[in-house]
């Protein structure tokens, strides 16, 4: 009797301590792994490579809550018997599903991360597009999770050729229930292919009230910032419907001014005429590639009309205001100094 309750403490003692040691191990094992990604972190900002910044910030996460559910399902085989293990074979399923959710989380986070580099002056010589690597990278991150979905569900025993199936019907009734959605998601599919516009850009619209900074595309809406800083959201459907233009990538700024002359003044403005057009040919903040136009244009009800067109070398919408300021008051001055005035 007593070497027959000897033998069970004996048992129990040895699965308490088991239980116990793998407990500690995996409580070990997390502590250790946090310092030392800590020390990875640190050693990886001193390198010029963004890689491998963008690669522990992917695991640091997925990696220590991999460590916490290995470990749990390691102390749950251990209390469990062969026939009690049978029964939560489900249990140990979800396990093996975590496991597969763990990975696709950790490859979610570093597409997310390769994304920002790629994007960032600071770690790339020449910068991507936002907007195509924003669109790339949904794309993925959308790939793995629907893989890891469905490797889930086989995991847990559902089969997938039903839910692609149902799936199929479904998405026929979806896509009567759902048409401006999928409206949207076409007209977001069609920014990122022709990318009429880029976030960055200024776009504006003669069909629509639409005018400002391209902050944000979706797949469902695009966020433009107004120039008095409102948000205003548009549906990306709009957008296959309406013409956009996008002033900035425009290679000039024009000066388009017409400049009236006294009649009685009318004796001076050939050579006025003459002295605005070497002026502007002159001018270091005129591009002379492009069209330069300075004429006699009109006789109007009040003054004789001088048309000024040119265009600027700057884009900049502040820098060319600038710009057309200081020629105007040269222009000004010009028609002072031959004794003329506007």
């Amino acid at each position: 009797m007593w070497d027959s309750l000897i033998e069970f403490l004996s048992q129990d003692w040895a699965l308490t301590i088991k239980v116990f040691l793998w407990v500690l191990l995996t409580l070990v094992i997390n502590f250790a792994a946090k310092i030392i990604l800590d020390r990875l972190d640190k050693q990886a900002l001193k390198t010029d490579n963004a890689w491998d910044d963008s690669l522990i910030y992917a695991v640091r996460k997925p990696f220590r809550l991999f460590v916490w559910v290995y470990g749990f399902n390691i102390v749950l085989s251990l209390l469990l018997t062969a026939e009690q293990k049978s029964e939560f074979a489900m249990v140990f399923q979800m396990f093996d599903a975590s496991l597969i959710g763990i990975v696709a989380w950790f490859i979610v986070r570093f597409f997310k991360q390769v994304e920002c580099v790629l994007q960032d002056p600071n770690r790339m010589k020449q910068p991507m597009d936002a907007t195509t690597v924003s669109a790339v990278g949904k794309l993925l991150r959308a790939s793995v999770i629907i893989t890891g979905t469905l490797i889930t569900l086989q995991t847990l025993g559902i089969p997938v050729g039903g839910v692609l199936a149902f799936g199929g019907i479904g998405g026929i009734a979806i896509g009567f229930a759902a048409k401006d959605l999928l409206a949207n998601f076409f007209g977001g599919l069609m920014i990122y292919l022709d990318r009429p516009f880029k976030v960055g850009d200024w776009i504006c619209s003669p069909d629509k009230s639409i005018e400002g900074t391209v902050e944000y595309i979706g797949w469902r809406l695009t966020r433009v910032r107004k120039f008095d800083k409102r948000p205003l959201y548009i549906p990306n459907s709009t957008f296959m419907n309406i013409s956009v233009e996008n002033p900035s990538r425009m290679t000039n700024r024009r000066i388009y001014e017409h400049v009236g002359l006294r009649y009685k003044d009318s004796a001076k403005v050939k050579e006025i005429v003459s002295q605005i057009e070497s002026y502007i040919r002159s001018h270091e903040e005129i591009d002379q590639g492009q069209t330069i136009i300075v004429n006699l244009n009109n006789f109007g009800p009040s003054s004789i009309d001088v048309m000024v067109y040119a265009f600027t070398k700057t884009k900049v919408w502040t820098t060319y205001h600038e710009v057309r300021q200081a020629v105007l008051m040269d222009i000004l001055d010009i028609i002072h100094k031959n004794g003329a005035d506007v």
